[in-house]
């Protein structure tokens, strides 16, 4: 019997805390989350089949809740402002969930199984007294982690800030696959990503270089006239519906750079890295939840075959962070791309596409797009054509991100 804190209610924890009480049920396990029940900002995240394959064999029973809580699409559709609109079918099937949702669901779950969760409980540190005595703390306090920063120079964490400026933002447009919308304005190019998640909603990120971003007069501009601009430059794309920002005390809007957080260690004595704490990866490529929910699975798997709870986190760290350095790369491969996207814009839309799904590649970075289209693609190991569009667009290569568990008591 093991005595867990988990710091903060994200996916990460609270999975965590679900597959440990599967092993053992004696387990003490407390979740603190600082937010009451059921706040949280973010509107849907997305998954793939691959993950979801996953978590049946992880815990069935909140997999089927998910699942049945989830919007599946199997079709992109990307836009070219007047250019060209192309869809592309039987693509990978991909998934939406509420943030909410998805916390409710894996939030139940833990209680259900004899999990703890402290709401409206802030943690300032790992010195916190409701840490001592425990056998493991879990840090699942995201990007800007109270646990972590105290020890930063152990973790060895860095940050390296994106340049384009991006906003996550909500609409009542009801997409029926994945969305890629790119206008061309005076100032430059302007993109969104949208994908639905629920019955009422859909998510909408829009994203632009710096020079687009002040040219279109958006750095100075409230919340409100943000969205007046955004919803007429992407007028086509939600059919007369409105975007739905983040509500700001001043009512600035809520712009924001990505950035990519790193570290070479992930524990330290009985304290362990978990989510958004220990790594972040861009957006583009919606790997973050299942990245999350890997890391939850591989650690409580790691407790489960060592008996020693550090030796169990040096495990953790050691088979978790290179498992999942192809999906950085990817991550890293794909902003890139964003970043340049005046470099593809100009080829013909059917070349466009092809390498907007090709983006997570390394080389294509490194060759000029005509030629990669023509010559690189082969080098990268891949078959091009119309099949490898439909088949290819939005991949990214998969990672050991879950493995199975023992069942309750094994």
């Amino acid at each position: 019997m093991m005595k867990v804190a988990c710091v903060g209610g994200g996916p990460a924890s609270l999975y965590f805390s679900i597959l440990m009480k599967r092993m053992n049920a004696s387990h003490e396990i407390t979740v603190y989350e600082r937010n009451p029940a059921g706040s949280t900002y973010g509107w849907g995240v997305t998954y793939w089949v691959q993950l979801l394959q996953n978590l049946y064999a992880l815990d069935p029973q909140s997999a089927q809740a998910i699942r049945e809580n989830s919007v599946h699409w199997d079709s992109w559709v990307v836009e070219l402002q007047e250019r060209a609109t192309l869809t592309m079918e039987h693509s990978d099937d991909g998934f939406g969930i509420g943030r909410r949702t998805l916390l409710d669901i894996l939030g139940r779950r833990a209680g259900e199984l004899g999990v703890h969760i402290a709401y409206e409980h802030e943690i300032t540190g790992p010195d916190a007294p409701e840490l001592a005595g425990m056998d493991v703390v879990v840090a699942g306090d995201g990007i800007n982690s109270r646990m972590r920063e105290p020890h930063a120079e152990h973790f060895g964490s860095e940050f390296a800030v994106g340049r384009n400026v991006y906003m996550w933002l909500g609409t009542t447009r009801i997409f029926d696959s994945f969305v890629f919308s790119f206008v061309e304005t005076a100032h430059g190019w302007i993109w969104c990503y949208g994908y639905p998640y629920g019955d009422e909603h859909s998510t909408c990120v829009i994203e632009c270089a710096p020079a687009t971003w002040t040219g279109l007069g958006l750095d100075g501009a409230s919340e409100a006239d943000s969205l007046a601009v955004l919803e007429k430059l992407f007028a086509g794309v939600l059919d007369g519906h409105p975007l739905i920002g983040r509500e700001q005390p001043d009512g600035s809007a809520h712009w924001l750079r990505f950035r990519t957080l790193t570290n070479r260690r992930w524990h330290r004595g009985n304290l362990a890295l978990l989510g958004d704490a220990a790594h972040t990866t861009h957006y583009s490529i919606g790997a973050g939840t299942a990245l999350a929910l890997g890391d939850a699975a591989f650690l409580a798997d790691a407790l489960h075959q060592e008996p020693d709870p550090q030796a169990a986190l040096a495990l953790y760290s050691r088979k978790r962070i290179p498992s999942i350095r192809p999906t950085q790369r990817s991550a890293r491969n794909s902003a890139r791309w964003y970043e340049n996207l005046p470099r593809y814009a100009a080829l013909p839309p059917r070349q466009f596409v092809a390498l907007l799904g090709q983006r997570h590649g390394t080389l294509l970075g490194r060759v000029p797009p005509r030629l990669y289209y023509h010559v690189g693609r082969a080098v990268e190991g891949v078959q091009m054509g119309t099949d490898w569009v439909a088949a290819k667009l939005g991949r990214v290569p998969t990672c050991e991100c879950c493995r199975p568990q023992p069942t309750e008591g094994g």
